[in-house]
């Protein structure tokens, strides 16, 4: 098996020859008016000055922590830190910002083109957008997938290392940059983008009372460009981290569950599986002229479900020849249908053809604050499914992958069947992504048709033309939902799965028994801290949000104020000065929330030992899973029971409902955007960095010394 993984390299190749032929079917349509080119050539620049600025700023700390770690692997000589990680951790942060910084380029190429296309007809608006998508889905797993293959055959190959155990404990450190580079990605951009946004809405819709993405508005070019630079190359960066976290942490698990180098090929083995059947769903995305929100879901739903599918179906006899266990496969079976059916209900409290929106919508008849405490209520209530698929996707998955059977090994201990029951668990995580690439095109997708919608209203194309772009954008909505949903759900079976590598480095590096048992005291007060770091890391990305949009806020107003002629169209607004004053508010923000989440574990596990970072891991984990749907599937609400409104129900556009759902959409905005989506990457972080320093815990804890 070991002499396999090159089937890596045959789904990064093809994932990479897809990602290129939707690139170009893309850029072959036409950018529209003279008028749409110069609007979309602002984003790009906007944009494309963030990123300059953001890589930077990145590149800086970058270096810092590359200096730091290689200090630490060869002054101990290995011991308690792999000379790898250091350059493992460079690569996982550069294919991380590609997988961003390529879905951003493409993105800001389709959104004048997807106008365009819009003003033809609604499926071919729906295919141009979803074809952007396509680029940055397959993108992702395509450079995934060449990460992780490249670093095997350097350490197989290129070092002699064949102990799979071995390369499982290496390769489960290389998450770390990527990690980092998401987190820097998805915070900054997240501040970003809704810092434009609730700025613009606030000041132009409640204040002045005119449409969204009026050019009138000076904060409309920031908008656009945040949604790129946030829910696109943010995205990218974070979704590319959440697939190679998943594979590496099962990596591992194979390993130590006895199955050798199957059990490490089997989930590269998926991930090319999930390449070509998401390719062969993504030609089922279509749609007809007077498609209701209810059928461009389910045009959407055709695709995925049936990747998904065809995924399930090959699995089979793959995994049979590779490890031999039909009780693995019911393993993947389980991730497959739990991420499909945290879809479904992701959909169900998010999309405005159900319920749970349309009554938040009614909630508008009494004001803002009703909305928004049935904003909360629904998000809250939203964690119950969620949290009960993964629970149950655990339990099966564990037992079906043989956690309960006994297999004695020499020593008369039951290990190895404990350890192919969390395989299974890890194995689950890594089905539940296996199709990625359609799952994360029907999600940048969105994006794209929230900026051909404001560049359709800023270019004053027909009235049909931007409700065509609108129902594009609240179905983008929903599958961004959907997309986090996924993030969120595979990052709850990878913090399992990376808690107990954590746990096997840390016991094979020492001779001493450790008591993980949850009655330890320092497990209990790692647990507490690991809750604390979700509440207070949340607290600093909405904070964040909140400072920066006050300064749009007031320069909007402003410019309102001293730029005579902006509302009767006689002068131009500065668009410039609301570009500038976000991309240097979201690079100031960013540091604070990023350093928690590097900083904590390892002075956890300073003060209280490798217990105490176990029960970090387990609280933050948690805690974080649970945050992180309620606020996503809140703010999507929010956001189509405004658009609900935008359509004609309950007052229609202008009515003091609609003022009242613009509220809430903007409190929801940076809980769907910021620090909803960028919790799961703080769990898998904090796992990462705990794996990484967890030599340097275990020679200096205070536990040591009392």
């Amino acid at each position: 098996m070991e002499n396999m993984f090159w089937i890596g390299f045959v789904g990064a190749v093809i994932a990479g020859l897809f990602a290129v032929t939707q690139a170009k079917k893309v850029m072959a349509y036409s950018e529209g008016t003279e008028r749409m080119q110069k609007l979309a050539q602002a984003i790009r620049e906007g944009a494309n000055a963030y990123l300059k600025q953001q890589y930077t700023t990145v590149f800086k700390v970058f270096m810092v922590v590359f200096i730091a770690l290689l200090a630490m692997a060869f002054a101990t000589n290995g011991q308690m830190l792999s000379k790898f990680t250091p350059f493992a951790f460079i690569t996982g942060g550069v294919f991380s910002m590609l997988a961003g910084l390529v879905g951003m380029k493409i993105a800001t190429n389709s959104n004048a083109r997807t106008a365009q296309a819009a003003s033809e007809s609604l499926n071919k608006g729906l295919r141009v957008a979803f074809s952007s998508g396509s680029v940055m889905g397959f993108t992702v797993v395509g450079l995934g997938m060449l990460d992780i293959t490249l670093w095997y055959f350097i350490l197989y190959y290129g070092f002699g290392i064949t102990d799979p155990v071995e390369i499982g404990n290496v390769m489960v450190m290389n998450g770390m940059g990527a990690s980092f580079m998401a987190l820097f990605a998805r915070v900054g951009g997240g501040i970003y983008t809704k810092a434009a946004d609730v700025g613009a809405d606030l000041v132009g819709k409640v204040e002045a009372g005119i449409p969204e993405d009026d050019p009138r508005n000076p904060a409309t070019i920031a908008d656009n460009v945040g949604d790129n630079v946030g829910d696109v190359a943010g995205m990218g960066a974070d979704l590319y981290e959440s697939y190679v976290g998943s594979i590496l942490a099962t990596f591992a698990l194979g390993a130590v569950g006895g199955y050798g180098f199957g059990g490490m090929l089997l989930p590269v083995a998926l991930a090319v599986t999930g390449i070509v059947c998401s390719i062969l769903g993504s030609f089922l995305v279509k749609t007809r002229e007077d498609a209701t929100q209810e059928s461009l879901l389910k045009s959407l739903r055709t695709g995925t479900y049936t990747a998904a599918i065809l995924a399930a179906i090959v699995a089979a006899p793959l995994t049979y020849f590779i490890v031999g266990s039909w009780g693995v496969y019911i393993a993947i079976l389980c991730g497959l249908i739990g991420g499909c059916a945290i879809g479904y209900f992701t959909e169900y409290y998010t999309s405005d053809t159900y319920k749970p929106t349309q009554e938040l919508a009614a909630s508008s008849e009494t004001g803002a604050a009703t909305i928004i405490i049935g904003g909360i209520s629904l998000g809250l209530k939203s964690t119950l499914t969620s949290i009960l698929i993964v629970a149950v996707a655990v339990l099966v998955s564990y037992f079906a992958a043989g956690g309960s059977i006994e297999i004695v090994d020499a020593a008369g201990t039951f290990t190895a069947a404990f350890n192919r029951g969390l395989y299974g668990i890890g194995i689950a995580g890594v089905g539940m992504l296996s199709t990625l690439g359609i799952t994360l095109a029907t999600d940048a997708y969105g994006p794209v048709a929230d900026n051909a919608g404001g560049i359709a209203e800023m270019s004053g194309l027909p009235e049909e033309v931007r409700d065509r772009t609108d129902a594009l954008d609240s179905l983008g909505n929903t599958t961004a939902a959907t997309g986090k949903g996924f993030a969120i759900g595979s990052a709850s079976l990878t913090s399992l799965a990376l808690l107990v590598s954590y746990v096997n480095i840390v016991q094979h590096n020492t001779t001493e028994t450790l008591n993980f048992t949850l009655t330890s005291p320092t497990v209990l007060v790692g647990m507490f801290v690991g809750a604390m770091v979700t509440f207070v890391f949340s607290a600093f990305t909405m904070s964040a949000v909140q400072k920066a949009a006050q300064s749009i806020v007031v320069e909007v107003r402003r410019q309102f104020r001293e730029i005579p002629g902006i509302m009767e169209y006689q002068a131009d607004p500065d668009y410039a000065s609301c570009v500038s004053l976000c991309t240097k508010g979201a690079l100031k923000e960013m540091v604070a929330p990023a350093v928690l989440a590097i900083v904590v574990p390892i002075a956890t596990g300073l003060v209280l030992g490798p217990t105490g970072v176990v029960g970090l891991l387990g609280g933050v984990s948690v805690t974080g899973f649970a945050m992180a749907v309620f606020m996503s599937n809140a703010g999507g609400a929010w956001d189509n029971a405004k658009k609900y409104i935008e359509r004609g129900n309950h007052g229609g556009k202008g009515s003091e409902q609609h003022k009242a759902a613009v509220v809430g959409d903007t409190v929801g905005d940076p809980f769907k955007d910021t620090s909803g989506p960028s919790l799961n990457i703080l769990i898998k972080l904090c796992s990462t960095v705990s794996i990484v320093f967890s030599g340097l815990i275990l020679s200096f804890n205070l536990m040591n010394f009392l």
